[in-house]
């Protein structure tokens, strides 16, 4: 917002939005909205080492769904698994070398399944 007005002589300092009525702080009336991720259906899994000291992780990205639906799944993962995990920009990540195990539970829950990587 380059041109807005943030002094009046009327009424002082302006902190409010003239088209959301919401504090400038919290106004997104010239952000565009958040690009939603595009999937072709299919969830990959792969194991990843970089950037991890050493460690191996599943990752597991392409799940369609809120927040609230892929930690849900992460949950089932990790139980199946039985090992920790979190979910990180949209993507599970299953703590240990558990490839296998969640394609077949992936499967089992309907998912369109494919290993990606080496």
């Amino acid at each position: 917002m380059p041109d807005r007005t943030v002094y009046s002589t009327e009424s002082g300092r302006i902190n409010i939005c003239p088209t959301c009525e919401q504090p400038y702080k919290h106004c997104h009336c010239d952000q565009p909205s958040t690009p939603v991720k595009k999937s072709d259906g299919i969830v990959r899994v792969m194991r990843d080492r970089k950037q991890r000291g050493g460690k191996t992780v599943t990752v597991i990205s392409g799940v369609q769904g809120d927040e609230p639906t892929i930690t849900a799944l992460a949950q089932q993962l990790k139980k199946s698994c039985g090992s920790g995990g979190t979910v990180k920009d949209g993507n599970i990540e299953i703590q240990g070398d558990h490839c296998d195990k969640v394609m077949t539970k992936l499967t089992a829950l309907g998912y369109k399944v494919k290993r990606s990587g080496g």
